[in-house]
């Protein structure tokens, strides 16, 4: 059975002393939850502090972005061996916002997975349509898109490392989530594309998230579907008592 994962985008918030005691709440809530696999993604320069509240605890750490080379003159960017040093386990590649607002194509998102991968990190990579896609019928294919050439020439045991989270652009920080027929039929669209690329072995063990507007009292509801196994929760992860809130609640009994 696949582990529920819940990770949190913090984006562009907290600052440091911010996220020290966000994380320290939220691991506070969490000590005695190991049903369902927890992430925080702070900001850059929270990472090495926030790492340290939660190592060896059941709270994994995880980056908003990293880039592809390992070294050199890049100024402002950072590399997965960066990430790697100060305790991230998993990284967010291709978010929405990304492709949106700095021209992140299929082709960059794809070079980053591989990066990831080669350093030790577990990529979650996010696709997703617009709006407008939506309305126009397109979906399926802008989901075939991203998926096909965001994940292009990975190896079968690099994609049993990776998580997809299926992030409708409609639906970010618009407080309009998904219903969860939606975001089923989506979810069980991209498995069958693992099956086309890879096997159905596989393609039944990948894990593959929701993202869009979710809250404590609707993740129960979209993680009863069958191919949606946990959530990458933006705005209700920067409260302790919201981002527990959503992982207590999609604890499958």
């Amino acid at each position: 059975m696949r582990k529920i994962i819940i990770a949190g985008n913090w984006k562009m918030n907290k600052n440091l002393q911010e996220s020290i005691d966000l994380a320290n709440l939220v691991k506070r809530n969490l000590y005695n939850v190991e049903e369902v696999e927890a992430v925080l993604c702070p900001p850059f320069t929270s990472l090495s502090d926030v790492g340290e509240i939660v190592v060896n605890s059941n709270i994994k750490l995880g980056a908003q972005d990293c880039y592809w080379e390992k070294e050199g003159a890049f100024t402002g960017e950072v590399s997965c061996g960066m990430l790697k040093s100060v305790g991230c386990e998993y990284v967010i590649i291709g978010h929405s916002e990304r492709r949106q607002f700095f021209g992140e194509t299929n082709e960059i998102v794809n070079k980053k997975v591989k990066a990831a991968l080669q350093s030790g990190l577990k990529p979650i990579v996010c696709v997703g349509e617009k709006l407008e896609e939506r309305k126009s019928g397109k979906t399926f294919s802008v989901i075939k898109d991203h998926v096909e050439n965001s994940l292009a020439d990975l190896t079968r045991e690099d994609m049993l490392k990776t998580v997809i989270a299926y992030e409708p652009v409609w639906a970010i920080g618009t407080g309009v989530n998904a219903t969860k027929e939606q975001a089923e039929e989506v979810h069980k669209y991209i498995r069958g594309l693992l099956k086309d690329m890879y096997d159905e072995e596989l393609a039944d063990a990948v894990r593959i998230q929701y993202g869009g507007s979710v809250k404590p009292d609707n993740i129960k509801e979209l993680i009863s579907e069958p191919d949606v196994d946990g959530a990458l929760v933006g705005g209700a992860s920067l409260k302790a008592d919201s981002f527990a809130d959503i992982v207590k609640n999609s604890i499958k009994k």
